[in-house]
């Protein structure tokens, strides 16, 4: 007797599993007496009879499932185990999980630009996050025909539609073609709603979307750099002041030499420039002086000495 017991208990559980699988399906063998339940943390073992849901089970732990299994299944409460015979189930495990997947667009994407009759070619990367939230939606329209499912095939699906709702979310609302890294919370919202009800007849819930970064073309990425730095500026002639001054510090740069001769030249002139403005302040001051009403102590035209009168004694010049 005891020797056919054991030929007749099993065990089920997980028996394939993997960090990528959302579900695998215990199937095609029976249960015996003695058979034992194994329901490991992350996991949820849904008791199948007849493509029905006859029980749902989440505590992990070890079960037996004559006794604490069977009397809570719906149909099969009533279940005898008979000496050669066992009971005929399937045993859905799936992963409790959030997932979360990498993607990136394996062409650029042209959005449709009104200076561009082509569209402007963008790509893009991020991630996306899903997991399993309705267990009668994933058997009927996915578990009920295959034995396991993973990640990469939810990750197929995602992507093929992915092109779409980026362009259908960056050209909504006019986004800024040169600017759509500080747009991507807005965007990346729009597409995790549009993903979740792609997702949802199959028991999926889109749970995260982000996007990490565009990508455009070299030559239009050098652009946008330009014009950022131009930008940061402010103006043409501060442009230039910065670059002089980074030549006058910047002593392991081979144009240091030149850019310093250059700045030296400017300080020198920019002194000049003092200078001259100095003296003419100077010689502005002493015409002022001059013509204040006060007589001159010789006359400027003969040089002999005046006496305070309005015309020189000598010569008659005007004083």
């Amino acid at each position: 007797m005891g020797f056919f017991k054991d030929q007749l208990s099993n065990v089920v559980e997980w028996e394939e599993f993997r960090e990528d699988m959302i579900f695998w399906k215990w199937s095609n063998r029976e249960i015996k007496k003695g058979s034992k339940l194994i329901i490991r943390p992350g996991q949820d073992a849904i008791f199948l009879f007849n493509g029905k849901v006859e029980g749902i089970f989440k505590d992990e732990g070890d079960y037996d499932i004559e006794s604490q299994i069977i009397p809570f299944l719906s149909t099969l409460s009533g279940f005898k185990f008979g000496f050669n015979s066992g009971m005929r189930a399937e045993v859905l495990f799936v992963n409790t999980k959030e997932f979360t997947v990498k993607w990136g667009t394996k062409n650029a994407i042209n959005i449709p630009a009104p200076s561009l009759p082509g569209g402007m070619p963008v790509r893009a990367n991020g991630t996306f996050q899903f997991r399993v939230n309705d267990y009668v939606k994933l058997i009927d329209k996915i578990a009920g025909i295959r034995e396991s499912y993973l990640v990469e095939d939810v990750k197929l699906r995602i992507t093929a539609l992915l092109d779409q709702l980026l362009m259908k979310w960056i050209a909504k609302e006019g986004k800024d073609m040169f600017n759509l890294q500080s747009n991507s919370y807005d965007i990346a919202a729009g597409i995790k709603t549009d993903l979740d009800m792609q997702l949802f007849d199959t028991g999926l819930t889109a749970s995260g979307f982000q996007i990490m970064s565009f990508t455009y073309p070299e030559e239009i990425q050098a652009m946008i750099n330009k014009n950022a730095s131009y930008n940061m500026i402010g103006d043409i002639n501060r442009y230039q002041q910065v670059k002089v001054t980074d030549g006058m510090f910047s002593g392991d740069n081979k144009g240091g030499g030149m850019a310093s001769d250059m700045a030296g030249m400017m300080m020198g002139l920019n002194i000049a420039n003092q200078v001259f403005e100095q003296m003419n302040n100077n010689q502005t001051f002493k015409t002022s002086s001059s013509s204040n009403g006060t007589k001159p102590n010789f006359c400027p035209n003969c040089g002999a000495k005046t006496t305070g009168a309005n015309f020189c004694g000598n010569c008659g010049q005007k004083l």
